[in-house]
């Protein structure tokens, strides 16, 4: 899909058409070294939720063991919301090499660096843009900060490994902000919107743009003016955009510009911050200091004291009216809330009923965590055709209410999910278990996989839980509490590996029962 028109069409779109094609040869042979014969491929789907730095952690370690156990290679698709989202992308920036990802994890964490001049020049430059929101600010100089890397690589980029059928088709997971009333009211599907290394867009209304695209000018259905594919750090920070108390965040974003004092120039540029500040915001009492309050008020803390400054004059990197602009225009989002700012390709289209989707010149792309923690809605669709889906649950809290807000959300929408009842749930969330296998009359089996469970945690679940509280500063993940993560979201996948490979074969033999799938042994 690399036109440069709007595509409106059922069904999927001919690019992943093609990839999961191809992906069906590779997963038949991992079936059969996975002693399972089937003559056709079930589609298997993995889902990592949201969660931080902990999400980004233990879904490395889930891939990696996955892949250690030769069960990656028997799934179809991929998906993730949030810090997931950040595993899997890395994923493909390794080429699926999931030794050298994860010594590139340990290594990132074993420095306590972060390249602050380099993550502030490109905030300034993305400033530039007419499209610049408080992700683009919360990109480059947060998540990057958490996640110690600023990867300049694309979406666009994995293409080639998807298209051989080599690694999994991916699906990042993001809902629109302006919809979130019709959410709240009737978890209206269309919310969702879906990236992937072909398309970005709406699959509930199948209207998709080319990624290359993403981003640009469309008015009518075409292109009026392009602009260049955003890279992968703006995404990780659009994916993983969860908000907390909106007035705590404007005042810490705005401290933290004014923190920004490198050197003479900079001081001197960002002293006017404060001025700017106050015509702003409202100074009224205390901030109510909540999760993000810590996390941004100690965001540069370590970074500032231990990195080398730079030695070259700013002014070589950006003017003065540059890094004011920068500060201007953060202020004026902050004011606003204006997060995921982007053109809206349905502008204008005559093809698209709804006049609310059509009507409006921007989307306001967000965290889909703040609808769903884990993107069941994007391999829920029957064109998608999905068989087995293995959950992997990062969240915090309950590890049950992804599965509550799905089956909600299913049964308004009569898809066919199965159904467990509340008062299970509520058992299983005071004492979980490292696997849950959840079956209905129809539609996929789903396997369920919170991370903290009382199989490898003991009972210490609650001390796991609060080691790896969701928005714990990246300069307190040393490398042993690393190690430790990755070992434990190992030690998951290891541990139930007999019955993720029984449900493989079941799938296989239900939906190709001609010839039923064959196990010459599970062991």
């Amino acid at each position: 899909m690399g036109s440069s028109e709007v595509s409106i069409i059922p069904g999927l779109q001919k690019e992943e058409k093609a990839a999961v094609e191809r992906r069906r040869l590779h997963v038949l042979k991992a079936l059969k070294k996975l002693r399972i014969e089937a003559d056709e491929a079930p589609v298997v789907a993995v889902l990592g939720s949201g969660g931080g730095l902990r999400a980004h952690i233990a879904c490395l370690g889930v891939l990696s063991e996955m892949k250690e156990q030769g069960l990656l290679d028997a799934v179809t698709y991929l998906a993730g919301v949030s810090g997931s989202t950040w595993a899997i992308s890395s994923l493909y920036t390794n080429d699926g090499d999931m030794e050298a990802l994860e010594a590139d994890l340990k290594h990132r964490f074993t420095r306590q660096e972060w390249d602050l001049a380099k993550s502030l020049q490109k905030t300034i430059q993305a400033a530039r843009s007419e499209n610049y929101s408080l992700t683009d600010f919360w990109a480059y100089m947060v998540i990057s900060k958490q996640t110690r890397e600023l990867p300049e690589s694309h979406l666009s980029n994995m293409k080639k490994p998807v298209e051989e059928g080599t690694l999994p088709y991916p699906i990042f997971a993001a809902i629109d902000n302006d919809l979130q009333p019709s959410w709240q009211e009737a978890r209206a599907p269309e919310t969702w919107f879906e990236f992937t290394p072909h398309h970005a867009g709406f699959s509930a209304l199948g209207a998709f743009v080319s990624i290359t695209h993403f981003g640009s000018k469309f008015k009518k259905g075409r292109l009026v003016r392009t602009h260049p594919e955003r890279d992968l750090t703006f995404l990780r920070g659009l994916w993983g955009s969860a908000l907390g108390n909106t007035e705590v965040i404007r005042e810490y974003i705005f401290d933290q510009l004014r923190n920004l004092t490198l050197k003479g120039l900079w001081r001197r540029a960002v002293a006017n911050a404060k001025s700017i500040g106050h015509l702003i915001f409202d100074e009224g009492g205390e901030p109510e200091h909540t999760w993000l309050t810590e996390m941004l008020e100690n965001w540069t803390r370590t970074s500032l004291e231990k990195q080398e400054q730079p030695h070259e004059d700013p002014e070589r990197k950006g003017s003065l009216s540059n890094l004011m602009d920068f500060v201007k225009k953060t202020g004026i989002c902050a004011s606003k809330w204006e997060w995921g700012t982007t053109h809206n390709f349905l502008y204008k289209h005559g093809g698209i009923r709804d006049k609310i989707m059509s009507s409006r010149k921007h989307l306001h792309l967000v965290d889909a965590g703040l609808a769903i923690n884990t993107p069941f809605p994007l391999v829920l669709p029957p064109t998608r055709e999905v068989h087995l889906i293995l959950s992997f649950d990062f969240s915090a809290g309950d590890p049950f209410e992804t599965i509550r807000a799905t089956t909600d959300y299913c049964r308004r929408h009569k898809i066919p999910f199965p159904q467990v009842e509340e008062a299970e749930l509520d058992l299983w969330s005071k004492a979980p278990a490292s696997c849950y296998i959840l079956k209905g009359e129809t539609g996929p089996v789903v396997m369920h996989f919170p991370l903290f469970n009382i199989d490898a945690c003991g009972g210490d679940i609650e001390a796991w839980s609060d080691t790896y509280d969701t928005f714990k500063l990246a300069d307190t993940y040393t490398l042993d509490v690393v190690v430790l993560l990755l070992a434990l979201a190992k030690k998951n996948v290891r541990e139930n590996k007999k019955k993720i490979l029984r449900e493989l074969m079941n799938v296989a033999g239900l939906y190709y029962p001609k010839d039923s799938a064959r196990s010459c042994c599970l062991a």
